[in-house]
């Protein structure tokens, strides 16, 4: 298929999606695969029914080594760090001062030091921000760009994946350990970004392209582009940062009062707790929903959500067909009035007026391991 611009960073996966006729496109500053020859389509159901391999080398990977780097570390997101116990994950965000969130990210207690995933578009800044904020408390930040990073998700993966790396099925969500696979170190964990069950494997760059083709030759898996992955995690639910997260949304609006713990509530002590914590108390102007659109034609990000007689009341953040759902869904931030599930709202796409009504999310339930099996 036709390269994407020569002046965008390369994944060390990116011959292998040129090789399977992968559609690049510009994503983050990386040439990414949007599509396979199959379809976004094909690929969407065959994620939500076997298992999808997604190339994710470009999210930042970063380690935040020293005493007291929990301690540091909780100055700067809203989430539990101190109570995380070693293998166990944590979402949270980093946030300014005004509650905006400058990034959602992963964040792991390991044997020594905290795993820090964030995204691709935002990498450079967080890390600037992190090294600003926490080396002076002496804590040192490593940016791994000798790391590759791999999302294996469905129902299946798990099956795939534990035939090459045999114990990986005794993780379940938000967790993650240390593996090998023919002599590499993967750092492997049990999440995901499709509501499905699923895995990340993190492992060296001059790997990446020998386990990725080791995992394709499983009968269960395909690889799987961008535009499956948006598809995906709009039907569970899950905000994009730069789109339902931006440094203008507060946690509180976007719905994540669930990333911050009891204590975090209690004692604040992080960039941006002023407002955030006022705004559990006394709540928010808007809040972001669901909503589902009758008939056909979706609504795409940046149209307005307004009332039956014309009063802009929100805005769309995220949206489009979803396969599973068999209809046009979305995401918005809306008036708080609005917010309630069954409300009908209408969205005007390009003067054309949308019927649609809040519902809940997630639009598909998320499958989830939480228990072994």
């Amino acid at each position: 298929m036709a390269d994407a611009p020569e002046n965008l960073l390369h994944t060390p996966l990116y011959d292998l999606h040129v090789s399977l006729d992968a559609r690049m496109v510009p994503f983050a500053g990386y040439a990414m695969p949007v599509q396979y020859p199959t379809g976004i389509m094909t690929e969407h159901k065959w994620t939500r029914e076997s298992a999808g391999l997604f190339d994710v080398s470009h999210m930042g990977q970063v380690l935040l080594t020293g005493d007291g780097a929990d301690v540091a570390l909780e100055t700067i997101v809203p989430g539990e760090v101190l109570a995380l116990q070693p293998g166990k994950m944590r979402y949270s965000m980093l946030l300014n001062e005004t509650g905006g969130v400058l990034d959602d990210l992963m964040i792991t207690r390991r044997e020594g030091d905290l795993y820090v995933v964030v995204n691709g578009a935002c990498k450079q800044g967080d890390i600037a921000h992190m090294r600003a904020q926490l080396e002076p408390k002496g804590v040192t930040v490593t940016y791994r760009d000798d790391l590759a990073l791999l999302a294996l998700q469905g129902p299946k993966a798990v099956d795939a994946l534990s035939r090459l790396v045999p114990g990986v099925e005794s993780l379940t969500f938000m967790t993650a350990g240390a593996f090998t696979w023919d002599g590499a170190e993967l750092w492997i964990s049990r999440a995901g970004y499709t509501g499905e069950d699923g895995f990340e494997i993190s492992l060296p760059n001059d790997r990446a392209v020998a386990f990725a083709k080791a995992l394709l030759e499983q009968p269960e898996v395909k690889p799987i582009g961008l535009g499956a992955r948006d598809s995906l995690r709009l039907e569970a639910g899950l905000p994009l940062y730069g789109h339902d997260l931006t440094t203008e949304i507060s946690p509180i609006e976007a719905g994540l009062g669930f990333a911050i713990s009891k204590r975090r509530k209690t004692e604040g002590g992080f960039i941006g707790a002023d407002v955030v914590l006022n705004q559990i108390l006394s709540g928010t102007d808007r809040k972001r929903v669901g909503f589902k659109v009758e008939g056909r034609q979706p609504a795409r990000e940046g149209a307005q959500v307004v009332t039956e007689d014309g009063r802009v009341i929100g805005l769309v953040t995220s949206g489009g067909f979803a396969p599973t759902v068999e209809a046009p869904i979305g995401m918005a931030f809306v008036e708080k009035d609005f917010a309630s599930d069954g409300t009908q709202i209408f969205i005007d796409v390009r003067g054309r007026r949308l019927t649609a009504t809040v519902v809940p999310m997630p639009f598909v339930p998320h499958r989830y391991v939480r228990i072994s099996k």
